[in-house]
């Protein structure tokens, strides 16, 4: 796996991180939030935010933006895999399209969805900084993160249906076989070129491919193999 795949597989492990804005009120200085985000299938960052919040008033003074994720599962802060987005935050103008996949993965902001003050901004990165552990730190171009469309981005709803509907045992199967999460419940949130996400026993679990998957005849193909592959 190249490094640009694997900070994106990082990024889309997670669920949040720190933004950094530039303050209007301190005269341009860093100002630091915990914000949750959505990687999509582009590698662009979605974040769901409103107009009254801190951040927001400083994205749209000057868009320049930062944020850090990290792996969240180990205790280790200086050796565990991280990565830095640096870009331009912008706000979006169909907010029912980016809303229809953000909120299978986070239906709880369905409240703040419906506000009118709350909008979606879309992170484009311009440099990616990844720290994959101990020796493995890596300045990653954006050429080489993004990733250009393809057809499962279109026909992501369908196989979502059809894997949830006539392959649940496939899913409750990787749940035990990668995450050790004994369930009789799961359902796929999300999947992209990368991997796809389960929700199950009130999180959401990710679930990497091993290599890119790029249509609807692959991307079932690939679910199908995990655990013989695994």
């Amino acid at each position: 796996m190249n490094t640009a795949r694997e900070a994106r597989q990082l990024l889309r492990a997670h669920r949040y991180g720190a933004l950094s804005t530039l303050s209007v009120k301190f005269d341009g200085h860093p100002f630091g939030s915990i914000t949750p985000y959505l990687t999509d299938h582009d590698g662009s960052l979605l974040i769901l935010i409103s107009t009254l919040a801190e951040h927001t008033k400083n994205i749209r003074n000057d868009p320049r933006i930062s944020l850090i994720t990290h792996n969240q599962d180990d205790p280790h802060i200086q050796t565990q895999g991280r990565v830095t987005v640096v870009g331009t935050a912008q706000i979006t103008a169909d907010k029912e399209t980016s809303g229809e996949r953000y909120l299978r993965y986070f239906p709880e902001a369905q409240t703040y969805f419906d506000m009118h003050d709350f909008s979606f901004y879309r992170i484009a990165p311009i440099a990616i900084r990844y720290i994959g552990g101990f020796g493995n730190i890596h300045w990653v171009k954006p050429e080489g993160y993004s990733v250009p469309p393809y057809p499962l981005i279109e026909q992501e709803r369908e196989v979502i249906a059809r894997i949830n509907t006539g392959h649940k045992d496939t899913l409750l199967r990787c749940c035990k076989h990668f995450h050790q999460c004994e369930t009789t419940d799961a359902e796929m949130t999300g999947i992209d070129c990368d991997g796809f996400d389960v929700r199950t026993a009130g999180r959401v679990l990710r679930f990497s491919f091993s290599e890119p998957v790029l249509d609807a005849q692959q991307a079932q193909t690939a679910v199908a193999g995990m655990i013989q592959g695994g």
